[in-house]
């Protein structure tokens, strides 16, 4: 079975970001012993880093099909909020000599905190980690390139694909980025991401297109593959 390689400090972060990795134990520990608690003991120690690495291959697997008609060779590909970047190994992987920058926040808050507003400076990344996941799973490190949220350093090129799996306007504003995009973006340009408000957007790009639905979550969020920013 194809699987990623993973260490414990990895596997700890990949259930921060991604909790329904997390089996009915650490779920029931997580609600009772508090947020505070499983982030910075629980997750820890209370984990199996296999079974870790199995769940969260399948998952990125499935995100990975979802998108997959998006996706050719030679493309330069935006990741926004990609986590630990397992679904941007499968891409490397899989279609020829894409290019992939990321930008990510470089820290890990004490408490996990969902949903978003002005005040959420929320953040549950490492820089170092999202690295040394990628360069374990094979990866080369001139095929890529990683930019601080935070230094606001962001690459200043066209992309012909913008990825944010459950990151932007899902956990932080879209606006956050919408003159950002304006610079990097053509009319070729497929921007995808999660949104709990897909009808807002069809007042921002010409094209939305809805390509996942997710009704059993809190958010009931929908994800949207979008084109050509209208303002």
């Amino acid at each position: 079975m194809e699987t990623f390689k993973f260490s414990r400090d990895i596997a700890q972060l990949a259930i921060l970001q991604r909790i329904e990795l997390s089996g009915s134990v650490l779920k029931k520990i997580r609600k009772l012993f508090g947020r505070y608690l499983f982030t910075n003991f629980f997750s820890k120690y209370l984990i199996s880093v296999p079974i870790i690495s199995d769940k969260y291959y399948n998952l990125m697997n499935t995100e990975y099909l979802l998108i997959e008609k998006f996706l050719k060779p030679n493309q330069d590909i935006l990741s926004i909020g990609s986590g630990i970047g397992g679904l941007e190994i499968l891409i490397k992987k899989r279609i020829k000599n894409n290019k992939i920058s990321f930008i990510e926040k470089n820290y890990i808050s004490k408490k996990i905190k969902y949903g978003w507003d002005d005040k959420n400076k929320e953040g549950y990344n490492s820089l170092y980690l999202l690295e040394k996941f990628l360069i374990k799973n094979g990866i080369e490190k001139n095929s890529f390139n990683i930019y601080d949220f935070d230094k606001g350093n962001f690459p200043d090129k066209k992309f012909d694909l913008i990825l944010s799996i459950y990151s932007l306007d899902y956990h932080y504003n879209f606006e956050i980025y919408f003159d950002y995009f304006k610079q990097v973006s053509n009319d070729s340009t497929i921007i995808i991401f999660d949104t709990i408000r897909p009808e807002y957007f069809k007042n921002i790009f010409r094209e939305v297109n809805v390509i996942k639905e997710d009704n059993d979550t809190l958010h009931k969020s929908k994800r949207v593959a979008c084109r050509i920013l209208l303002r």
